[in-house]
């Protein structure tokens, strides 16, 4: 009984002490001892504190300027930002530690990071893309930059990742004018999108609605018009049937291409 009296009072003297230790975030921030406030900013970066650490990083990276520690100091408080998913300040602050200090420790972890927070600022591909734009140009800048980085993998699936939500983007977009029977500004989209990406996984189907694109296009349009525009759905069919004779699209698509070679035997014939 006496045994595990003493162990209580132990522990609550370990427990007393420990929050006498405690020091008030308050006089953290009105102290003027600079070492003491960069400890306790890298205590509570530590700890995952990052809205307390914060201010206290942005107010030491001033008083440290010129300082051998500043680019750790400035590294964390950019840090504190992705953390806090402020990814839009977190990557202004990166790509500036990166340009600022070329020769630090922190410099590579922070064009990844740079990277890394326009990758995370990207929206979904039915949204404006100028995030997943400047992601790719800012992964792409790392590779570049360390061809020889251990992160090389990451870098080309975060790659992979931003360039299908392109894709998907013009994909959809060429989509969109087909269903609103802008057929020519459909055909035109969906050959960008196979030009700006020949290895996509849509191509199959892109190039049929190439041919559909041509052929409604053709057939809405006046009689002056529809042969040289039959020849488009003709010359795109020939192009399909090349590379995917085993499609599921194949009979519909060679359906368009005999429609549109009879149409113009039709008109030809009553000139």
């Amino acid at each position: 009984m006496k045994k595990y009296f003493a162990y209580i009072l132990l522990a609550t003297i370990v427990i007393s002490f420990g929050a006498c230790k405690t020091v008030p975030y308050r006089k953290v921030v009105k102290s003027t001892d600079l070492d003491f406030k960069y400890t306790q900013a890298k205590t509570y970066f530590d700890k995952g504190q990052y809205v307390k650490a914060k201010p206290l990083f942005e107010e030491l990276i001033t008083l440290f300027k010129g300082t051998k520690s500043i680019d750790e100091i400035y590294f964390m408080y950019a840090q504190c930002h992705f953390h806090e998913q402020e990814f839009l300040s977190a990557s202004f602050h990166f790509k500036n530690i990166h340009d600022s200090y070329p020769l630090s420790q922190f410099a590579e972890e922070c064009l990844y990071r740079y990277a890394e927070c326009y990758f995370y600022l990207s929206p979904n591909p039915n949204l404006d893309q100028t995030f997943t734009e400047k992601g790719l140009e800012a992964m792409q800048l790392y590779i570049n930059s360390y061809p020889e980085t251990t992160r090389i993998n990451e870098a080309n699936n975060i790659i992979d990742l931003l360039r299908r939500k392109l894709e998907i983007k013009e994909y959809t977009t060429a989509l969109l004018y087909l269903k609103t029977r802008h057929y020519k500004a459909s055909a035109v989209s969906f050959q960008s999108l196979l030009n700006n990406y020949p290895d996509t996984e849509d191509a199959e189907e892109a190039e049929f609605n190439i041919i559909k694109a041509y052929f409604l296009y053709a057939e809405n349009s006046y009689k002056r018009l529809q042969v040289d525009r039959y020849k488009l759905a003709i010359k795109a069919f020939q192009s399909f049937e090349k590379k995917h004779k085993e499609s599921k699209f194949y009979k519909t698509a060679r359906e368009y291409y005999d429609t549109s070679q009879k149409r113009i035997e039709d008109i030809l014939s009553q000139n």
